[in-house]
């Protein structure tokens, strides 16, 4: 894990750093998994607008991991339905502890919020990852952005009351 790092609630002023880390997150981090065609039905899903992703962090909480001042990787939640809505990480920081890290802080937080258990639908980028962390995996699944069907991982945690 990098030391440096500090993880908190985002902020508005995160959010053009939200929009980078997802677009690189996409389009560098998932080359191994994904055709550049998903990528880019992947990447064009969400504006690459700091106002668009200001909007989002009023829709679901969202925890970021900052580095040197700047957002390097992010999470939001879902507390009504229990699940994790996105997880990303810039994509040099991956395997790093960031998005491990940002997992803890989410489900302490979800805790917090009566959630006994969390759900996501993984990217095949997350999901071993998840396996490997007591996460089960529950079938496979896809979604579809711009004529592209993308394959993702349904998996669920159960989380003990604190």
């Amino acid at each position: 894990m990098i030391e440096r790092i500090v993880y908190r609630a985002a902020k508005p002023r995160d959010a053009a750093d939200q929009a980078e880390v997802f677009h690189h997150a996409v389009m560098q981090g998932a080359a191994g998994y994904y055709t550049l065609a998903q990528r880019d039905a992947w990447a064009m899903a969400l504006p690459r607008d700091a106002e668009a992703w200001a909007a989002r962090q009023v829709l679901y909480p969202t925890l970021v991991a900052i580095c040197d001042g700047r957002c390097v990787g992010f999470c939001e939640l879902d507390p009504e339905a229990g699940r994790i809505e996105t997880l990303y990480v810039w994509p040099s920081l991956a395997r790093r502890g960031v998005g491990k890290s940002l997992l803890e802080y989410a489900e302490g937080e979800m805790r917090q919020r009566g959630v006994t258990c969390l759900r996501i639908e993984a990217s095949l980028v997350l999901a071993d990852a998840l396996v490997r962390r007591d996460w089960r995996h529950d079938g496979e699944d896809w979604v579809e952005r711009a004529g592209e069907r993308i394959p993702r991982v349904r998996l669920s945690k159960a989380l003990p009351a604190l």
